[in-house]
C-alpha cells in the first residue's frame, strides 16, 4: 500500500512538470517563427509573404485535430496518446529543420501540429484525473505558466537564433524538450482509458470543419482590402457550429455533449475566456509591432521590452492560490480583468517622444494579472464536471482557448488598420496604435462583466488544501 501511494505522490510531483513542458513547447512554437520568416525565405528562395502558409499550416491542423483529443485519449489511454502526440510533434521539428522548400516545411508543420493538437489537451486531461478537485488549482497553476512565457520569449529567443545561430535551430530547440516530454511521459504519465467509447465521426468532421473555417477566415482577416471571401468563410464557419448544434441535440453520443454547457460554471468559463483574450492576445503582437515599425527599434529591442511579462508571470503564480482561496472566483476574475483592461488602457498614454521604458512597468504589472487570470478561467471552466464530462470539456476548452487566442489577434490587427485608415491619428501612425491600445482596453473592462454570471460559492470544491 505504501509503495502504490509513494508512486502516486511522485507521479502527481512529477505530471505538471511533463504539461508544462508540453505547453512550453507549443506555446514556443506558436510565437517562435514570427521574427524568423524573413531569414527562412531568403534561404529557402521564397517571398516573406509566402511564408505565412508555414503558419497557417500549423494553426489550421491543431484547429481540425483538436477535437479528436478527448476521444483519442479514452480510446488508447492518455500514456500512450501523449507520448505519440511528443513524438509526432519532434519529428515533425526535425523534417522542418531540414526543409529544403517551402512545400516540405508545410508539410512538416502539419505533422507538427498534429502532435501539438494532442499534446496538451491530453497531458491536461491526465492531470484533471489524476488530482482531487482541491489539489487541481495547485497543479494546474504550475503548468500553466508556460503559456504565459511562451509567447513572450518566442519572439526574443527567435531573433536570437536567426542572429547568431540560423533559422533551423528554432526548429532543433523542441527535440531536447521532447525527448524529455518522452522519457518523463513513459516512466509517470498515468494511462486512463474508457472502456465505453463510441466515436461520432459526423459531429467530428461538422466541428472540424467549423475550427477550420474559422481559423481560415482568422488569418485572412488581417487583408482589410478584400473583406467579401473573408466576411463569407467566417459565417460559414458559424453555419458549421449550428449544424453540430443540430447534429449534438440529435445524436446518441456527440463529440461534445451539449450538457456541457448546462454546467453554468463551463459556460461562463468558455464565454468569458473568448471575452477576455480578445484584449489579453492582442498585446504581445501589437506592442512589439508599435515599437519596430512607429519607434524604429529592432525586434530583439521590442523581445526585450515585452519579456518583463514573463517574469511577473512567474511571480504572479505564487500568488494566485491565495487570492482565489481569500476572494473566490467571481470577485477575482471580475476585478482582474478590470485591472487588465485598465493595463491595456494605460498602454496609450505615451505619445512617440515618450522614452520606450515608459512601458516596462505596465508590461510587468500585466504579467502579473495575466497569470491570475489564465489560471483562474482554466481551473473554474472544469470546476464542476463530472468524470464522464472531463474528457469532452477538456477537449472543448483548449478547442475555444486556441481560437480565442486566434480572434483577439485577428481583432487588434483589425481595429489597428481601420484606425490607420482614419483621419483621428494625424498621419502619426503611432497614434493608430494608441487608439487601438485603449479601444481593445475598454473592451477587455466591459467583458470582465461576463463573470457576474458566476456565484460566490463557484470553485469552493476547488479551495486548495492548506499546507
Amino acid at each position: 500500500m505504501s509503495e502504490i501511494s509513494s508512486s502516486q505522490t511522485q507521479v502527481k510531483k512529477v505530471l505538471p512538470l511533463i504539461l508544462a513542458t508540453a505547453i512550453f513547447m507549443q506555446m514556443l512554437d506558436s510565437t517562435i517563427l514570427n521574427t524568423s520568416l524573413p531569414s527562412i525565405a531568403k534561404d529557402l528562395e521564397e517571398s516573406p509573404l509566402n511564408m505565412q502558409n508555414a503558419i497557417i499550416s500549423y494553426v489550421l491542423t491543431l484547429a481540425v485535430f483538436m477535437p479528436a483529443s478527448g476521444f483519442l485519449a479514452d480510446r488508447f489511454g492518455t500514456k500512450k496518446v501523449f507520448i505519440v502526440s511528443l513524438i509526432l510533434f519532434s519529428l515533425g521539428s526535425f523534417f522542418c529543420a531540414i526543409s529544403q522548400n517551402l512545400t516540405q516545411l508545410v508539410i512538416s508543420r502539419v505533422l507538427q501540429g498534429v502532435g501539438g493538437s494532442l499534446m496538451t489537451p491530453v497531458g491536461k486531461l491526465a492531470l484533471i484525473k489524476t488530482f482531487d478537485k482541491n489539489e487541481l488549482l495547485k497543479a494546474m497553476n504550475f503548468a500553466i505558466i508556460p503559456a504565459l512565457i511562451g509567447p513572450v520569449l518566442g519572439p526574443l529567443v527567435g531573433g536570437y537564433m536567426v542572429d547568431y545561430l540560423s533559422w533551423h535551430w528554432i526548429f532543433l530547440i523542441n527535440i531536447p524538450f521532447g525527448i524529455i516530454g518522452i522519457v518523463l511521459g513513459v516512466k509517470y504519465m498515468p494511462n486512463y482509458k474508457s472502456e465505453d467509447v463510441d466515436f461520432d465521426l459526423k459531429g467530428f468532421m461538422i466541428f472540424a470543419a467549423a475550427s477550420l473555417l474559422l481559423s481560415i477566415s482568422l488569418e485572412l482577416f488581417g487583408d482589410l482590402q478584400n473583406t467579401t471571401p473573408v466576411l463569407v468563410v467566417f459565417i460559414l464557419g458559424f453555419l458549421f457550429l449550428y449544424y453540430y448544434y443540430k447534429h449534438a441535440k440529435k445524436s446518441g453520443n456527440p463529440i461534445f455533449p451539449l450538457d456541457l454547457f448546462q454546467v453554468r460554471t463551463f459556460r461562463v468559463g468558455v464565454v468569458g475566456n473568448l471575452a477576455t483574450r480578445l484584449g489579453i492576445s492582442a498585446i504581445p503582437l501589437l506592442l512589439p509591432l508599435m515599437i519596430q515599425i512607429a519607434y524604429k527599434q529592432s525586434a530583439v529591442t521590442s523581445g526585450w521590452i515585452i519579456a518583463p511579462m514573463a517574469v511577473t508571470a512567474m511571480f504572479g503564480k505564487s500568488y494566485v492560490i491565495k487570492i482565489l482561496d481569500t476572494f473566490g472566483y467571481r470577485k477575482t476574475l471580475m476585478v482582474n480583468t478590470f485591472i487588465i483592461g485598465t493595463l491595456i488602457c494605460l498602454l496609450a498614454i505615451p505619445n512617440i517622444h515618450t522614452s520606450l521604458y515608459w512601458f516596462v512597468p505596465i508590461i510587468a504589472v500585466l504579467g502579473f494579472f495575466n497569470s491570475i487570470q489564465f489560471t483562474s478561467m482554466n481551473t473554474i471552466s472544469i470546476a464542476d464536471l463530472r468524470n464522464f464530462q472531463t474528457s469532452s470539456g477538456n477537449s472543448l476548452v483548449s478547442v475555444n482557448q486556441q481560437l480565442a487566442i486566434g480572434f483577439g489577434i485577428a481583432f487588434g490587427l483589425i481595429v489597428l488598420k481601420l484606425y490607420e485608415n482614419t483621419d483621428l491619428i494625424e498621419g502619426e501612425i503611432h497614434n493608430a496604435f494608441r487608439y487601438t491600445f485603449l479601444t481593445v482596453g475598454i473592451l477587455t473592462i466591459i467583458s470582465g462583466f461576463v463573470f457576474r454570471r458566476l456565484h460566490i460559492s463557484d470553485g469552493k470544491n476547488m479551495k486548495s488544501k492548506e499546507e
